[in-house]
């Protein structure tokens, strides 16, 4: 059987946005190609290691093309790495999952004709993948790294490794969001190649949504509805011009992309503010999906009976008000059809958000998109409420009314995200994370 070394030849620091790695250069005895692997903090005798087994993707990693999903990983599994304290990227040269770059550009021919990414390669005479982690799993031994924890969706790859000798102790995901161009790729991947991924084609309908992973989600855990927090601001940070005035920020590309993320929740929630500035539909209009429920929260109960709430097709608004509300003003949106609950005030005179979604997720609400406005942002950010944050930047300047408002009151409140995310729709950048609750810096 041939005797395949490796051997560690030079390494050099590269200082990245995503953290600084050291970056080794190995040569093998089997072929010419320049395997490396981007290394951060101690790895010798260390269990457990963080590890992402990257193949080359030239198309994807360096053009950033969205055809795969290969250049975000790579991003994204730095970044976890550099996170982590420790970790590395093995970085292999075989491109196309091992067919080359010249028959992967042949194949994605075949598939703008109607071949799926397994069949063009079986057409150009190639296996569905082609690819070998033996150097891979030997560059490991250099580095002294006991057992890993894969970054990958990748189930071959897991026991690839395994049978070369790498002990695989936990499998991290690493998904990143689907859109237009490579979600037809990824389904394949997912029904034909066994690619772990959690996919719902039918969601994107073309437009990319920034979901979040339901791995991180903690309703189950917490009792209450997962928590999406999404606006658009003006680069400058600004929601609107100023207080109750209307202004439209985002482009249509994006507002499909808001319709679409509103689609995958059960309700809709803003404050009475953004009822009575912009009087908004709240439905998914723009897409295809079923129109989420409408949550107001309302103290006084300033609903105006004219709303557009009261005449679009969506499900009659939920309202939640004080305790003092007038009893004329319930009994009067009671009459047109709407919801009235009251619930008691917060230590800050606010309505109390926990019980607002504790009891809407005792009627089945699993997940809630708030769409703000000001006051409201504030508030579910300094509840700590919010397990998913997606934001629409447009290029403008607006100077005006900032997204959120006296968050400084805490001090050295300051809420991090991470597992990021971006997306180009139009003019607007799209973004998106998870907050860090647990290492939140006050």
């Amino acid at each position: 059987m041939f005797d395949l070394r490796v051997t560690r030849d030079v390494s050099a620091r590269i200082p990245t946005k995503e953290g600084d790695f050291s970056l080794i250069y190995y040569s093998n005895n089997k072929d010419d190609k320049e395997h490396v692997a981007l290394v951060t903090g101690p790895l010798e005798g260390k269990s457990d290691v963080l590890v992402r087994i990257h193949s080359e993707c030239f198309t994807g990693d360096v053009f950033g093309s969205r055809r795969c999903d290969c250049g975000n990983q790579l991003r994204q599994a730095m970044e976890k790495i550099s996170e982590e304290g420790s970790g590395v990227v093995i970085y292999l040269r075989q491109e196309g999952r091992g067919i080359g770059l010249r028959d992967k550009l042949r194949a994605y021919n075949l598939q703008d004709e109607g071949y799926d990414t397994v069949d063009a390669n079986i057409e150009l005479g190639h296996q569905a993948d082609e690819r070998d982690y033996r150097v891979a799993c030997l560059m490991l031994e250099d580095l002294g790294v006991q057992s890993v924890k894969l970054l990958t969706n990748n189930s071959l790859k897991i026991s690839a490794l395994e049978k070369f000798g790498i002990d695989v102790s936990k499998r991290e995901p690493i998904e990143t969001i689907p859109n237009q161009d490579n979600i037809d790729y990824l389904s394949t991947k997912s029904k034909r190649m066994g690619h772990m991924l959690d996919l719902d084609t039918k969601a994107y309908r073309g437009v990319p949504i920034p979901i979040a992973p339901k791995n991180i989600s903690k309703e189950a855990e917490l009792k209450r509805p997962f928590v999406t927090l999404t606006y658009a601001q003006s680069i400058d940070g600004s929601i609107a011009l100023d207080e109750g005035v209307p202004f439209s920020i985002s482009g249509q590309q994006a507002n499909a992309m808001t319709h679409a993320l509103r689609s995958e929740h059960d309700g809709i929630l803003v404050g009475i503010g953004t009822i009575i500035s912009d009087d908004p539909d709240l439905t998914v209009r723009e897409v295809e999906g079923i129109n989420p429920q409408p949550i107001i929260l309302d103290t006084q109960l300033r609903f105006p009976i004219t709303a557009n709430l009261l005449r679009n097709s969506g499900p009659p608004a939920w309202i939640f008000c004080g305790p003092d509300a007038p009893d004329d003003k319930r009994r009067e949106l009671e009459a047109a059809g709407l919801r009235v609950s009251s619930v008691m005030l917060d230590a800050e005179g606010k309505l109390d958000l926990k019980k607002i979604l504790k009891s809407v997720y005792l009627q089945g609400f699993r997940s809630i998109m708030v769409e703000g406005g000001r006051q409201v942002i504030t508030q579910f950010i300094l509840s700590e409420l919010v397990d998913h944050v997606v934001i629409t930047l447009t290029p403008s300047l607006l100077g005006g009314l900032n997204a959120i408002g006296d968050i400084n009151k805490l001090g050295n409140f300051r809420p991090r995200l991470r597992n990021i995310g971006y997306e180009k729709l139009g003019d607007d950048f799209i973004v998106w994370g998870t907050p860090d609750w647990e290492n939140i810096e006050k």
